[in-house]
């Protein structure tokens, strides 16, 4: 009998010290208010505009021929800085937290889809009044904007790429793995996870800063991001991304990091390849440099894109290839 009160108390305590666990990381872990975060992040040049149940953050900056940036999976508008540095000068910069992201937060749709996320970029580009713009975009920010030049293709003057991953993202969805287990995500998410995605997307991660490790935490943690995240992963398909990218006329810089592991270098000529409609296409690598290359290689890339947009990019242009297969897509 005293065995078993002895093995009763154990098993009590241990259940309590297990529920306490839980109660603190639940604590810890928990939403951080989108008002709280908006206080931090927001900077004197965000706007918030309401898009069909979306409240869209975006900032408009500079003036001139207007340029649209779409950022990357799990990043916002923030990691665009040394870009809208480059541009600001000669050209309107706009650029936007997609939703289930930065300060903009969930979509009251539910849908996180590539074909809703261009039908809110397109919203937000007529509301601001842009008629003609050029456009780029990073990882997935890549892949939206590769659909936005594919559907309307008199508005797109220019269009940058730089490691768009939308093949890997193809690959990615014939093969999804977003199981239920990732629903512990809602609950528990420690700063260890969007570490080690920026380390893994870095060339060196010795570049990676404190600052931008706690600000994707943060964003992660924004109230119903976490569950809006899952949802964008477990509804993404590019669709037929050969078809889409013939679709593309717009003259094309496609810039990538010689780095990337985790959209390889090697895919840049299968994006050559299937630019068949475009009016020009110019490839620039970058050694040592990760597929994060917004955040890793800000500055040198924004230079890079400055350059392209002023026609002033010294390098030869890709000839366009006429692949008889793709041609008749």
């Amino acid at each position: 009998m005293n065995a078993l009160r002895v093995t009763g108390y154990v098993l009590s305590s241990l259940a309590a010290v297990l529920l306490l666990a839980v109660i603190i990381a639940l604590w810890a872990y928990r939403d951080i208010p989108a008002q709280q975060l908006e206080a931090k992040y927001a900077g004197p040049a965000s706007k918030f505009m309401n898009i069909d149940g979306a409240r869209i953050h975006y900032r408009d900056e500079g003036a001139g021929p207007p340029v649209v940036l779409v950022h990357a999976h799990f990043a916002s508008l923030i990691g665009w800085d040394p870009w809208v540095d480059a541009l600001q000068d000669s050209y309107r910069v706009i650029r936007f937290d997609m939703t289930s992201h930065g300060l903009t937060g969930p979509d009251l749709s539910g849908d996180y889809s590539v074909e809703r996320t261009v039908e809110l970029t397109e919203i937000l580009i007529n509301s601001l009044g842009l008629e003609k713009l050029s456009m780029g975009g990073t990882s997935l920010g890549g892949t939206v904007a590769i659909h936005y030049a594919a559907r309307y293709p008199d508005r797109v003057d220019k269009l940058i790429l730089l490691s768009p991953g939308a093949i890997e993202g193809r690959n990615l969805t014939r093969n999804n793995r977003i199981g239920s287990g990732a629903n512990i995500l809602k609950y528990i998410l420690p700063r260890s996870i969007p570490e080690f995605m920026l380390r893994s997307g870095f060339g060196d991660p010795d570049k990676l800063s404190n600052e931008l490790v706690d600000r994707w935490h943060d964003m992660w943690l924004r109230e119903g991001q976490r569950e809006a995240e899952l949802a964008r992963l477990r509804q993404y398909d590019p669709g037929d991304l050969e078809a889409t990218v013939a679709r593309v006329r717009a003259p094309v810089l496609i810039m990538w990091g010689e780095a990337n592991t985790r959209a390889e270098v090697d895919q840049a000529p299968i994006f050559v390849e299937m630019l068949i409609n475009a009016e020009r296409i110019d490839l620039v690598t970058y050694p040592g440099i990760g597929h994060m290359a917004v955040q890793e290689a800000g500055k040198q890339t924004g230079r890079d894109a400055r350059a392209y947009l002023d026609g002033a990019l010294n390098i030869d242009p890709l000839p366009v290839v006429d692949t008889k297969g793709l041609a008749e897509l």
